[in-house]
């Protein structure tokens, strides 16, 4: 794996830097894992999240842009620490003792190589709950292919139909690599499966983050998901865009409005969505967005 790292294509920016030399992309990931923490985490689907929280672990930078990043302080300030393959497993096997339900690994694109390996010693040291691939979904499927029969639910996020409103994240092809990705995704895992508590065993889920004023867009994508996988994923239609500082495009200086949101979920349901996560006004708050300090938070 170590190989994929010298002149890395790991993502679908391509930039061809020997990362093994200390060569920065646009991620500005090295070779080095690292991250901003690791907890418990109660604040997922519930199906993910199960009784005593998603063992979660934040991985620093990122190969998106988005302008609203909720996650600021560890991928683009590149807060955290570096941990070595071994310890990312001992990590995994920590949180697993701790009473997880699974083993998320958030925004992990860029240590696709280092997370299969460790993911291979960790399940030899006796890591057995699910493994979550919690992604932007701006992935290659090459990528992605090389972790199958490692990850047991893929929960990506499915940003913008309209390659156009990439501009918030600084890319122009985000849907046809995001829908390839998930292709990907669902050829290895298929329909979802449960435990006998009804958390989520395997499967995918489908976050889209409705953005104020693209409400159309947001009726595009849930379109085509649908009409691609039916009621086979769960999807997460998410109210709780909340913006963090001015930005550039007034139309995402608000939060979403009740009528924009109540108008998409009343689209989805009258197309036949019914395997489906909405959230309620009070998500719109500053309390959801992390704070990467406290127990457990480099």
């Amino acid at each position: 794996m170590e190989e994929l790292l010298e002149k890395c294509t790991i993502c679908p920016r391509e930039c061809k830097v020997n990362r093994n030399k200390k060569e920065l992309g646009y991620c500005k990931a090295s070779n080095k894992i690292k991250i901003g923490g690791y907890h418990l985490h109660m604040w997922e689907e519930p199906i993910i999240t199960g009784e005593k929280g998603s063992g979660t672990i934040f991985f620093s930078y990122c190969n998106l842009n988005c302008i609203y990043c909720q996650n600021y302080e560890i991928s683009n300030n590149n807060n955290g620490e570096e941990i070595t393959i071994e310890r990312l497993s001992d990590i995994m096997i920590e949180l697993q003792e701790k009473g997880a339900n699974n083993i998320n690994l958030v925004t992990p694109t860029h240590y696709i190589p280092q997370i299969r390996s460790s993911l291979i010693i960790a399940k030899e040291k006796g890591l057995s709950i699910p493994i979550v691939y919690n992604t932007s979904c701006y992935e290659k499927k090459e990528s992605i292919k090389l972790l199958d029969g490692l990850i047991d639910i893929y929960l990506p996020d499915f940003k913008y139909y309209d390659n156009g409103l990439g501009k918030y994240s600084k890319v122009n092809n985000y849907f046809e690599v995001a829908s390839l990705a998930l292709e990907e995704m669902y050829n290895q895992i298929g329909k979802c499966t449960y435990d006998k508590d009804n958390n989520l065993k395997k499967g995918i889920i489908v976050r889209h983050l409705v953005l104020p004023g693209h409400i159309e867009d947001s009726k595009k994508i849930i379109n085509y998901l649908y009409s691609k996988y039916e009621n086979n994923i769960i999807y997460s239609i998410m109210n709780q865009y909340t913006p963090i500082k001015k930005l550039e495009y007034n139309n995402l200086n608000r939060r979403v409005s009740n009528k924009e949101y109540e108008e998409i979920i009343d689209f989805a349901y009258n197309i036949g969505v019914r395997n489906c996560y909405v959230q309620e006004k009070k998500s719109q708050s500053e309390s959801f967005i992390p704070i990467f300090k406290g127990d457990n938070w480099i």
